[in-house]
This record gives C-alpha cells, structure tokens and sequence, in this order.
C-alpha cells in the first residue's frame, strides 16, 4: 500500500520528520500537567458526513510515537461514515495520545475531505464509464497521501510524477516545433531506452486532436480546456481509437 514517497522518504520517515517539525523538544504543555504514565483512552469521531480516509496513516503516525499504544480501527478507508460516528479507538499513554493527536488528525482531515470530494465527482458520472483521475497539483512532499485519499474516494491516480509516464503539454509541443516532433520524438525515446511508458499528449482544439490522430502513433489524448460542444465534437471524431482524457 505504501512505497517510497517522492521526496525519496518513506512513509516513517515522512511521519518522523513531521512530528519532529510539531513537537520540537518536547511537549511542555503536557509535561508540565499531565503526570507521568497517566492512562485513558481517546475517540476519534466524524464530526461531519463523509468518506474517511487515512486511518492506516494515523496508525502509522501513533506507532512512531508510542509503540505500545493500543489502537482500533472500527472501519476502512473509503467507508462512508455519518457524523458522530467513532472510527478509531486508542488506549494508553496520556501523553503520547496528545503528542500523535495533531499530525494525526492533520492527515486524516486533509485525506478525508479530498475522498469525499472525489466521491463526490465519482458519484456524478457513475454509470458513463468515465473515470475520476487526479493530478500532479499537489501538496509538497504530500502527495502520496493525497493521491491514497482520491483513491479512497473511489477515484484514479494518473501519473505521480515526472518519472512515470510521458505527458506531453503545449509546452513541450511548442518546444519541440510541433505535434508530430513531439510525439515522434517520445516514441523514438521509448523504442531506444526500452522503456515500459504510456505517452498522453495535451491537445487544445480539434485540429490537433486531427494532427494527433495523422500520426498514428499510440497515444492519450488530453482534450485540455475544451467546451462542452468542442469536447463532443472531438469525442466523435476520435470514434474510440484513442483513449481520451478531459482536462480543465
């Protein structure tokens, strides 16, 4: 479920380094009124209707700071979940609750709201056999756990980075003179280096789209900032023998 993040950490890591960032020396406010190795328990509730998203996270987040905190999970990820509902239990430490109880909940709210925003979009062309696909314009360094939210919300990840697919935009386009040197180009690239890439090009009005197709070379197309009746008319033309994407 978890791989490296892009900023080259692991998910432990990231977490460590964001406690590091909230805690500093230490937690004075706890220290200075709660007694050492006080116990209780703490819930975390909804306190608004939505996907939940997160929870593994949040389990990641109480172990790095107090191993021996007992946690339960009363749901999963991408679950629906009414306000008031309690999704997570954890028993233990005083202390070590009210350290984790931020970042935790940093990570669960921000993952949270953009699941149930995305189910929100998937909700709406349920039954079209479209997809949802998110984006690079992310979070720094936080990517991976947004792009794990839109997965809870029922959406798809497009590319993560840079590294995993060749996406190329007006820019590249205009850069390498043109549609056909751009995708010839992309094309040669992979033949060369062996790679296992899919190549999407971004396309902003029929006519590229027609310049696209001319090449017939294998190919998404990204229909970027189209309206409605440009985006039909290209959808027809195109007649499924490429896959399409709708940006903007």
């Amino acid at each position: 479920m978890f791989h490296t993040i892009s900023s080259g950490l692991s998910p432990d890591e990231f977490i460590k380094m964001a406690l590091a960032e909230d805690i500093g020396e230490e937690d004075y406010t706890s220290i200075s009124i709660i007694e050492e190795g006080k116990k209780g328990i703490a819930h975390v509730k909804m306190k608004e209707d939505g996907i939940i998203a997160g929870l593994h996270v949040a389990n990641l987040v109480l172990r790095c700071v107090d191993k021996t905190l007992k946690v339960q999970t009363l749901t999963s990820d991408g679950e629906t979940i009414l306000a008031g509902e309690i999704v997570m239990e954890i028993e233990g430490n005083v202390r070590s609750i009210l350290k984790a109880e931020r970042l935790l909940l940093n990570f669960m709210q921000r993952m949270s709201g953009i699941a149930t925003l995305t189910r929100k979009f998937v909700d709406a062309i349920a039954g079209t056999g479209a997809g949802i696909l998110d984006t690079r314009k992310t979070t720094p360094n936080f990517r991976h756990f947004e792009k794990l939210a839109v997965k809870a919300g029922g959406g798809i990840n497009h590319r993560f980075g840079l590294f995993d697919m060749i996406l190329i935009k007006d820019n590249h386009v205009d850069a390498a003179g043109g549609i056909r040197n751009a995708l010839e180009k992309a094309n040669d690239f992979l033949k060369k280096t062996g790679k296992n890439l899919k190549i999407e090009i971004e396309t902003r009005n029929i006519s590229e789209v027609e310049e696209v197709m001319k090449t017939g070379i294998s190919c998404r197309i990204m229909l970027d900032n189209f309206k409605t009746i440009d985006l039909k008319e290209a959808v027809k033309i195109i007649n499924m023998k490429y896959e399409t994407e709708a940006s903007g």
